[in-house]
């Protein structure tokens, strides 16, 4: 398979003045194939939307390398790379609520990209709205209303149109469905399934919920705190965790029936996440990890394959 975007030791940092970091993303290297879908999971405020966001160009990268189909991509945006690259590179957002322009209708919305990146006439962005709207199980004739007088499965459809309708080759979702009900983001995630497979399209998906990431992945990536902990096929890093953060995580993951759930032993992990402007040395899960060693409070874990477990990586010194 070719690689069509790939992250070398992608850094950002968020300046609060007196010398004070929040060390958002820290030497984050992850490759992403042609047609693949890659989960990104982990805690809140581990990092995952800012990594996101740092890869289409929407947070200044401090540090490292961004590559789009072999080309090495600007740290800091300007109007003309937007221009460029985001017929290529997309985002469907968190909130279906706040990334709509509630002053706009839905066909300005989903034309935006078209009247921006295309030559065609306006009558042609209305046709191509419409077909996305249908496309997405919307009616065309709901064009002229606003997104307000939608439910938030239906804003969130409007998104996926959105960001579909220039086609591009990669899309980022950042966690879309978790602001819907149960049973709007089986809708949703299938919808997003059936247009991976109708127009090739390579995924970054961001989520908590390690169930859905198994279900709609090809691969799943562990993010603590800034970093990469675990990357594996997804079914293997859900039924067979290695790192001792991703085994808390799975553990934690609730049980489809009900009772099972109610009977089922847990155990919470214990410690509080280090703060990210104040990063300890060594493996930054050091001090909530059962098996930790003494080097793990003084070097910092690396990613390694496994290649007993079919390449997984693993950054944990228990493997080293």
């Amino acid at each position: 398979m070719t690689v069509l975007l790939e992250t070398e030791n992608l850094t950002k940092h968020f300046d609060l003045g007196h010398g004070r970091q929040v060390h958002a993303v820290d030497g984050l290297s992850l490759a992403i194939e042609e047609r693949e879908i890659v989960g990104l999971v982990g805690e809140s405020g581990s990092g995952k939307s800012t990594f996101g966001k740092t890869v289409l160009g929407l947070h200044e990268r401090t540090a490292g390398r961004v590559s789009f189909q072999g080309e090495d991509l600007p740290a800091s945006y300007r109007q003309q790379d937007f221009r460029r690259y985001a017929p290529h590179m997309q985002m469907i957002f968190q909130d279906p609520y706040s990334s709509l322009n509630p002053r706009m209708t839905v066909g300005e919305i989903v034309g935006e990209g078209l009247k921006l990146h295309s030559d065609l006439s306006g009558r042609e962005v209305r046709e191509r709205s419409a077909e996305w709207l249908q496309r997405v199980g919307l009616e065309p004739a709901h064009m002229s209303r606003y997104p307000h007088e939608f439910s938030g499965g239906q804003r969130q459809r409007i998104g996926v149109a959105r960001a579909l309708i220039l086609e591009p080759e990669f899309v980022v979702c950042d966690e879309p469905i978790s602001a819907l009900d149960v049973s709007v983001q089986a809708q949703v995630i299938n919808l997003l399934d059936d247009l991976k497979a109708s127009l090739g399209l390579t995924l970054l998906f961001i989520a908590h919920d390690l169930s859905m990431v198994r279900y709609v992945s090809d691969r799943m990536a562990v993010m603590y705190l800034g970093a990469l902990v675990e990357v594996g096929k997804a079914n293997d890093v859900f039924f067979d965790p290695q790192h001792p953060y991703t085994r808390f995580l799975v553990a934690a993951n609730p049980e489809p029936d009900p009772r099972t759930e109610r009977r089922r032993a847990f155990s919470a992990i214990q410690g509080e996440i280090p703060s990210p402007i104040n990063v300890p040395p060594g493996c930054r899960f050091a001090n909530r990890c059962p098996q930790a060693m003494p080097q793990c409070r003084e070097q910092t874990p690396q990613l390694i394959p496994l290649q007993e477990k079919g390449g997984r990586e693993v950054a944990c010194h228990l493997f080293g």
